[in-house]
């Protein structure tokens, strides 16, 4: 067991909390107004998600919030991030408001409140409704003011209670994994069309902050950034070449713009692909950030790889490292050097690990336990690295574990589990795991403890 010998160093009004998705979690894909989104769409082609799996039903977080809720409370986190579903807010992707979608996170955002458990809510998680994806989706340029016209109603509905916001969810996903490696709705495999759409979705971004912002004037603002620390496999100048590469793919493609630096020049050259910018875009882009989110989960180590795709750089497998059930390697080390760099390089005033967590194979015991020891020794170790950046200086304010539920997880489908609670699909009952209550004796340790830096 990791002993945090640097715990105190995390503030004493730190978030400790939990997050999900709303494809991943909610099901009723069909009820109360919620059209097709384009993951219901992908996850119904055949091939295309492990098992055939689909979102249907996933949790049925839609009927059990309460049930949830409480599961929260067990597990003693004081923070909740959820993302709304898009297509159940606003159907069409724009026009008429469906009145019914906002109800149900008005009801989910009392209950938290209720509950002790402050909402953090991400507008945008991936579930474009299927109706603009018809019209061209994320490469073409409307669908960013469409967002941010449905980032407005639900600031409206929620902004009097919710203050914490983020924007996008991983966008490179969206943009990357989407649109140009095809694993991701869409589906598409065309660098064109990723630039396209990893352009709007930051355009979208901005626009989104300056709608929540009006209809919420004190929301504090962010957005969610999956990152990666990169490494050159070898020492050879076209591996370095190629980690420079990747790292802009992965970290800077993403990080610059917000920040007022435009896209970096030398992956517009990689790329080759011309922007749809017009004036006045990066300003909007580059929106004032209240906060800056952490998605963090592997590094990369990478080869040159001139005959593959975009950015011409392959990771590799290094032998003997441990991985997790995703088959991702560990090293907690990324993200104390992620949250370093995201302070001392562009210069964040206030940072959340807004998802860290691992899938391994759970088993289920006769008595209905699950002893998951090695997802709970890297929670241990990613906390233990969160702290130490925290004692360096990084202004970490909360630590999100994803995920509160084992849910859907997108292409690989229900096979992988990153839950601290665990969810037996068939009957819906959920358990907490051992890392659950490991998690739980690590926020107690921190409230009762932390300021006089004993251990957990």
């Amino acid at each position: 067991m990791t002993e945090f010998t640097d715990l105190a160093a995390l503030p004493q009004d730190f978030a400790w909390g939990t997050a999900t998705s709303a494809y991943q979690i909610e099901g009723a894909v069909a009820e109360d107004g919620r059209s097709p989104s384009i993951w219901d769409t992908f996850s119904h082609t055949p091939g295309k998600i492990a098992g055939d799996d689909h979102g249907d039903v996933a949790c049925d977080h839609y009927h059990r919030w309460r049930e949830d809720i409480a599961l929260m409370k067990q597990l003693g986190t004081n923070a909740y991030r959820l993302s709304v579903a898009w297509p159940r807010v606003v159907p069409g992707g724009d026009g008429a408001v469906n009145a019914k979608g906002l109800d149900f996170y008005d009801q989910l955002v009392d209950g938290l409140l209720d509950a002790g458990i402050t909402p953090s809510v991400t507008v945008y998680h991936w579930d474009l409704p299927q109706a603009l994806q018809d019209r061209g989706g994320w490469p073409e340029r409307d669908t960013a003011h469409h967002l941010a016209a449905y980032a407005s109603a639900v600031a409206e509905r929620l902004g009097d209670r919710v203050k914490h916001w983020a924007t996008l969810n991983e966008p490179l996903c969206s943009a990357w994994i989407g649109h140009l490696e095809g694993r991701m709705a869409p589906g598409a495999t065309d660098l064109t069309a990723a630039v396209r759409a990893s352009y709007h979705l930051l355009l979208g971004h901005g626009l989104a902050a300056a709608a929540i912002r009006a209809a919420a004037p004190d929301a504090q603002v962010g957005i969610v950034n999956n990152l990666s620390t990169v490494a050159p496999a070898s020492d050879r100048d076209e591996d370095v070449a190629a980690a420079r590469r990747m790292d802009g793919h992965t970290n800077r493609w993403w990080l610059d713009p917000v920040h007022g630096r435009g896209f970096p020049a030398d992956m517009l050259e990689v790329y080759g692909v011309e922007l749809p910018e017009r004036p006045g875009d990066m300003e909007t882009i580059a929106a004032p950030l209240d906060w800056l989110g952490l998605n963090y989960y592997f590094p990369a180590v990478v080869t040159d790889d001139p005959t593959g795709p975009a950015p011409f750089a392959r990771q590799i497998e290094r032998p003997g490292v441990p991985r997790t059930g995703m088959d991702w390697e560990i090293d907690a080390n990324g993200i104390e050097a992620l949250l370093l760099r995201l302070t001392d390089e562009y210069g964040a005033r206030r940072l959340y690990v807004t998802e860290n967590g691992s899938a391994y194979p759970d088993v289920v015991r006769a008595d209905g336990s699950i002893d998951d020891r090695e997802r709970a020794r890297y929670l241990e170790e990613h906390l233990a690295a969160c702290a130490r950046a925290a004692r360096k200086g990084a202004p970490l304010a909360g630590y999100f574990a994803w995920s509160l539920l084992d849910n859907f997880e997108w292409a690989y489908g229900y096979d992988k589990r990153f839950g601290l609670v665990h969810v037996d699909y068939a009957t819906q009952r959920r358990t907490i795991k051992g890392s659950g209550h490991r998690y739980r004796d690590i926020i107690r340790a921190h409230g009762e403890r932390g300021a006089t830096g004993n251990a957990a």
